[in-house]
Protein backbone atom coordinates (compact mmCIF):
# COMPACT_ATOMS: atom_id res chain seq x y z
CA UNK A 1 0.00 0.00 0.00
CA UNK A 2 1.36 3.42 -0.95
CA UNK A 3 1.70 5.92 1.90
CA UNK A 4 0.26 9.27 0.88
CA UNK A 5 0.43 11.18 4.17
CA UNK A 6 3.05 11.10 6.90
CA UNK A 7 4.70 13.18 9.58
CA UNK A 8 7.33 15.60 8.20
CA UNK A 9 10.87 14.52 9.02
CA UNK A 10 11.54 17.86 10.71
CA UNK A 11 8.85 17.17 13.33
CA UNK A 12 9.46 14.94 16.35
CA UNK A 13 7.23 11.93 16.86
CA UNK A 14 5.55 13.23 20.02
CA UNK A 15 2.01 13.80 21.23
CA UNK A 16 0.79 17.40 21.18
CA UNK A 17 0.01 19.20 24.43
CA UNK A 18 -1.79 22.15 22.82
CA UNK A 19 -5.43 22.82 23.71
CA UNK A 20 -8.11 21.16 21.54
CA UNK A 21 -8.83 23.41 18.58
CA UNK A 22 -5.55 25.33 18.82
CA UNK A 23 -3.97 25.89 15.41
CA UNK A 24 -0.33 25.73 16.54
CA UNK A 25 -0.09 22.05 15.60
CA UNK A 26 -1.28 22.67 12.05
CA UNK A 27 1.13 25.59 11.68
CA UNK A 28 4.00 23.46 13.02
CA UNK A 29 3.32 20.87 10.35
CA UNK A 30 3.38 23.47 7.57
CA UNK A 31 6.65 24.93 8.83
CA UNK A 32 8.21 21.47 9.06
CA UNK A 33 6.96 20.67 5.58
CA UNK A 34 8.80 23.72 4.23
CA UNK A 35 12.01 22.69 5.99
CA UNK A 36 11.74 19.21 4.47
CA UNK A 37 11.08 20.66 1.02
CA UNK A 38 14.31 22.65 1.02
CA UNK A 39 16.34 20.03 2.90
CA UNK A 40 17.49 22.50 5.56
CA UNK A 41 16.63 20.55 8.73
CA UNK A 42 20.26 19.79 9.61
CA UNK A 43 21.28 23.44 9.37
CA UNK A 44 18.16 25.11 10.77
CA UNK A 45 18.18 27.10 14.00
CA UNK A 46 14.80 28.11 15.36
CA UNK A 47 14.39 31.01 17.75
CA UNK A 48 11.60 30.55 20.29
CA UNK A 49 9.76 33.48 21.81
CA UNK A 50 7.78 33.67 25.06
CA UNK A 51 4.20 32.40 25.03
CA UNK A 52 2.58 29.26 23.64
CA UNK A 53 4.94 29.57 20.68
CA UNK A 54 7.89 28.81 22.97
CA UNK A 55 7.18 25.08 22.79
CA UNK A 56 8.55 24.68 19.27
CA UNK A 57 11.68 23.11 20.82
CA UNK A 58 9.50 20.19 21.91
CA UNK A 59 8.09 19.56 18.45
CA UNK A 60 10.70 20.48 15.84
CA UNK A 61 13.70 18.18 15.46
CA UNK A 62 16.15 21.07 15.07
CA UNK A 63 18.40 23.26 17.20
CA UNK A 64 16.49 25.97 19.04
CA UNK A 65 17.56 29.11 20.89
CA UNK A 66 15.14 30.60 23.41
CA UNK A 67 14.88 34.40 23.35
CA UNK A 68 13.71 36.85 26.02
CA UNK A 69 10.15 38.10 25.59
CA UNK A 70 9.79 39.91 22.26
CA UNK A 71 13.47 39.70 21.39
CA UNK A 72 13.41 36.75 18.99
CA UNK A 73 14.21 38.86 15.89
CA UNK A 74 17.22 40.37 17.67
CA UNK A 75 18.46 36.94 18.74
CA UNK A 76 17.84 35.57 15.24
CA UNK A 77 19.83 38.47 13.81
CA UNK A 78 22.80 37.52 15.95
CA UNK A 79 22.52 33.84 15.10
CA UNK A 80 22.29 34.48 11.35
CA UNK A 81 25.19 36.93 11.32
CA UNK A 82 27.36 34.57 13.36
CA UNK A 83 26.36 31.50 11.32
CA UNK A 84 25.30 32.81 7.88
CA UNK A 85 25.23 29.28 6.48
CA UNK A 86 22.35 28.40 8.83
CA UNK A 87 18.66 28.66 8.05
CA UNK A 88 17.19 30.81 10.85
CA UNK A 89 13.55 31.43 11.66
CA UNK A 90 11.57 32.82 14.58
CA UNK A 91 8.18 31.54 15.70
CA UNK A 92 6.25 34.18 17.66
CA UNK A 93 2.80 35.06 18.96
CA UNK A 94 1.07 38.41 18.83
CA UNK A 95 1.63 39.38 22.46
CA UNK A 96 5.32 38.69 21.95
CA UNK A 97 5.92 40.13 18.48
CA UNK A 98 3.38 42.95 18.21
CA UNK A 99 3.59 44.22 21.80
CA UNK A 100 6.81 43.88 23.78
CA UNK A 101 8.77 43.01 20.64
CA UNK A 102 7.55 45.81 18.37
CA UNK A 103 10.94 47.53 18.17
CA UNK A 104 12.82 44.30 17.50
CA UNK A 105 10.58 43.12 14.65
CA UNK A 106 10.42 46.51 12.95
CA UNK A 107 14.16 47.13 12.99
CA UNK A 108 15.13 43.58 12.00
CA UNK A 109 12.70 43.87 9.09
CA UNK A 110 13.85 47.34 8.12
CA UNK A 111 17.50 46.21 8.09
CA UNK A 112 16.53 43.38 5.78
CA UNK A 113 18.00 40.65 7.97
CA UNK A 114 18.11 37.37 6.06
CA UNK A 115 15.76 35.53 8.43
CA UNK A 116 12.19 34.25 8.27
CA UNK A 117 9.54 35.17 10.84
CA UNK A 118 6.42 33.07 11.43
CA UNK A 119 3.92 35.19 13.35
CA UNK A 120 0.91 33.45 14.93
CA UNK A 121 -1.96 35.90 15.48
CA UNK A 122 -4.76 34.68 17.74
CA UNK A 123 -5.79 38.17 18.95
CA UNK A 124 -4.84 37.47 22.56
CA UNK A 125 -2.06 36.66 25.00
CA UNK A 126 -2.49 32.89 24.93
CA UNK A 127 -0.21 31.59 27.67
CA UNK A 128 -0.40 34.35 30.25
CA UNK A 129 -4.15 34.50 30.81
CA UNK A 130 -5.91 35.84 27.75
CA UNK A 131 -5.09 39.53 28.12
CA UNK A 132 -5.75 42.09 25.39
CA UNK A 133 -3.05 42.11 22.72
CA UNK A 134 -2.26 44.73 20.06
CA UNK A 135 -4.19 42.49 17.64
CA UNK A 136 -7.31 42.09 19.79
CA UNK A 137 -10.36 43.05 17.75
CA UNK A 138 -12.51 46.04 18.68
CA UNK A 139 -15.26 44.85 21.02
CA UNK A 140 -13.45 41.60 21.85
CA UNK A 141 -13.62 40.72 25.54
CA UNK A 142 -10.42 39.62 27.28
CA UNK A 143 -9.24 39.33 30.87
CA UNK A 144 -7.96 42.93 30.69
CA UNK A 145 -10.81 44.28 28.53
CA UNK A 146 -13.85 42.64 30.16
CA UNK A 147 -16.21 45.08 28.45
CA UNK A 148 -14.55 44.67 25.07
CA UNK A 149 -11.71 46.53 23.37
CA UNK A 150 -12.62 50.22 23.18
CA UNK A 151 -11.18 51.86 20.07
CA UNK A 152 -11.38 55.32 21.62
CA UNK A 153 -9.12 54.26 24.50
CA UNK A 154 -7.21 51.23 23.23
CA UNK A 155 -6.79 52.10 19.56
CA UNK A 156 -7.29 49.74 16.63
CA UNK A 157 -5.78 46.26 16.15
CA UNK A 158 -2.41 46.36 14.39
CA UNK A 159 -2.13 44.73 10.97
CA UNK A 160 1.47 43.55 11.15
CA UNK A 161 1.80 42.07 7.65
CA UNK A 162 0.76 45.35 6.04
CA UNK A 163 2.86 47.41 8.43
CA UNK A 164 6.05 45.49 7.70
CA UNK A 165 5.36 45.42 3.96
CA UNK A 166 6.01 49.17 3.89
CA UNK A 167 9.60 48.80 5.07
CA UNK A 168 12.40 48.85 2.53
CA UNK A 169 14.25 45.86 3.97
CA UNK A 170 11.31 43.47 3.71
CA UNK A 171 11.43 41.12 0.73
CA UNK A 172 8.29 39.11 1.48
CA UNK A 173 5.25 39.75 3.69
CA UNK A 174 2.01 37.79 3.71
CA UNK A 175 -0.94 36.71 5.82
CA UNK A 176 -2.61 33.30 5.77
CA UNK A 177 -5.06 31.25 7.85
CA UNK A 178 -5.52 27.56 8.61
CA UNK A 179 -9.24 27.43 9.39
CA UNK A 180 -10.24 25.45 6.28
CA UNK A 181 -8.66 22.93 3.90
CA UNK A 182 -8.43 25.62 1.22
CA UNK A 183 -6.69 28.02 3.55
CA UNK A 184 -4.31 25.32 4.81
CA UNK A 185 -3.20 24.62 1.24
CA UNK A 186 -2.73 28.34 0.60
CA UNK A 187 -0.77 28.69 3.87
CA UNK A 188 1.44 25.76 2.87
CA UNK A 189 2.29 27.48 -0.40
CA UNK A 190 3.01 30.85 1.24
CA UNK A 191 5.19 29.42 4.02
CA UNK A 192 7.18 27.46 1.45
CA UNK A 193 7.58 30.64 -0.57
CA UNK A 194 8.74 32.64 2.45
CA UNK A 195 11.28 29.98 3.38
CA UNK A 196 12.45 29.95 -0.22
CA UNK A 197 13.32 33.63 0.04
CA UNK A 198 15.83 32.89 2.77
CA UNK A 199 17.17 29.79 1.03
CA UNK A 200 17.85 31.96 -2.02
CA UNK A 201 19.32 34.79 0.07
CA UNK A 202 16.67 37.31 -0.96
CA UNK A 203 16.28 38.90 2.47
CA UNK A 204 13.73 39.25 5.26
CA UNK A 205 10.52 37.22 4.93
CA UNK A 206 7.43 37.37 7.14
CA UNK A 207 4.31 35.22 7.33
CA UNK A 208 1.41 36.05 9.65
CA UNK A 209 -0.87 33.10 10.39
CA UNK A 210 -4.35 33.69 11.82
CA UNK A 211 -5.01 31.16 14.57
CA UNK A 212 -7.78 30.11 16.93
CA UNK A 213 -7.44 30.17 20.72
CA UNK A 214 -10.55 28.36 22.03
CA UNK A 215 -9.44 28.38 25.66
CA UNK A 216 -8.94 32.13 26.01
CA UNK A 217 -11.80 32.99 23.68
CA UNK A 218 -14.14 30.93 25.85
CA UNK A 219 -15.36 28.88 22.87
CA UNK A 220 -15.41 25.27 21.84
CA UNK A 221 -13.03 24.31 18.99
CA UNK A 222 -15.70 24.45 16.27
CA UNK A 223 -16.90 27.93 17.22
CA UNK A 224 -13.33 29.18 17.63
CA UNK A 225 -12.40 27.87 14.19
CA UNK A 226 -15.46 29.55 12.69
CA UNK A 227 -14.53 32.85 14.35
CA UNK A 228 -11.31 33.00 12.35
CA UNK A 229 -13.31 33.21 9.14
CA UNK A 230 -16.23 35.22 10.41
CA UNK A 231 -14.45 37.87 12.48
CA UNK A 232 -10.69 37.80 11.98
CA UNK A 233 -10.32 37.52 8.22
CA UNK A 234 -12.64 40.47 7.47
CA UNK A 235 -10.31 42.69 9.54
CA UNK A 236 -7.05 40.86 8.76
CA UNK A 237 -7.39 40.10 5.03
CA UNK A 238 -5.41 37.20 3.61
CA UNK A 239 -2.86 37.71 0.88
CA UNK A 240 0.68 38.55 -0.12
CA UNK A 241 1.39 42.21 0.60
CA UNK A 242 4.97 42.37 -0.64
CA UNK A 243 6.95 40.08 -2.88
CA UNK A 244 10.29 41.35 -4.12
CA UNK A 245 11.31 39.53 -7.28
CA UNK A 246 14.92 40.73 -7.48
Amino acid sequence: MQQVFKRPQSLKDVQTHFCPGCHHGTIHRLVADAMDLYGVQDRTIGVASVGCSVFLYGYFDIDVVEAPHGRAPAVATGVKRAKPESFVFTYQGDGDLAAIGTAEIIHAANRGEDITVVFVNNTTYGMTGGQMAPTTLVGQKTSTSPYGRDKSKDGSPIRMAELLAQLGGVAYSARVAVDSPKHVLEAKKVIREAFGYQVEGKGFSFVEVLSACPTNWGMNPLKANARVGEEMIPYFPLGVFKKEEA
